[in-house]
């Protein structure tokens, strides 16, 4: 990884993340940025550092989507700091074993009851959005549950916050592309742990 190739992947993903209309997939990581640009930014050296840190690649998507995912407008400076790998490093422990995750974060959520109160809502945030938002469980899980049961459009009917919520729901849709998508598979673990819940 050169500083520049850095810089290309962080602005790409960067877009994908704040901006709807753009998708890292489709664009294959590339923006409109040219290696002149990159060579006046005041920051580039930080972009140098950064590319001899993390010098593959798919690492470096992926530590750069974990930041991300976390804080949406973060700055490449902040990207050098612990707390930066401390992000990636966490959401790399779930990315490892997401089914026992997946599982884990399940299990919790049944534990009060009825499955089906988790989505509903009456205009207010739905119990496992709240969940999600205080932590309670990981935005992987969150993620996969959509991926599976596609309630997302419902709550954007019905949730009345027009700030937070659209925002969320965006950056949710655009982490779920860096997953695994193995949707039969948790379906396989949503469905026993619903028999198990329902005995």
């Amino acid at each position: 990884m050169t500083g520049y190739e850095t810089y290309t992947l962080y602005n790409a993903l960067k877009l994908h993340f704040t901006k709807e209309s753009f998708d890292f997939f489709k664009y294959h990581g590339k923006t409109n940025v040219t290696p002149e640009q990159f060579e006046n930014r005041k920051d580039k050296y930080h972009f140098y550092k950064l590319s001899r840190k993390i010098t593959d690649r798919d690492e470096m998507i992926l530590f750069l989507v974990y930041n991300f995912i976390e804080k949406e407008n973060v700055w490449v400076g902040e990207l050098l700091t612990d707390e930066a790998n401390k992000r990636y490093l966490n959401h790399k422990k779930v990315l490892q074993s997401l089914s026992y995750t997946f599982e884990s974060d399940c299990k919790k959520l049944f534990a009060d009851g009825n499955p089906n109160d988790l989505i509903k809502t009456n205009g207010e945030y739905p119990k496992l959005l709240t969940m999600a938002l205080q932590r309670d469980i990981t935005v992987e899980t969150l993620c996969i549950l959509n991926s599976v049961l596609n309630f997302f459009p419902m709550w954007s009917s019905k949730i009345s916050d027009t700030i937070r919520w659209p925002e969320f729901r965006t950056k949710v849709l655009k982490f779920t592309a860096f997953l695994p998508r193995d949707v039969v598979k948790y379906k396989l673990i949503l469905k026993k742990l619903l028999n198990e819940n329902t005995k």
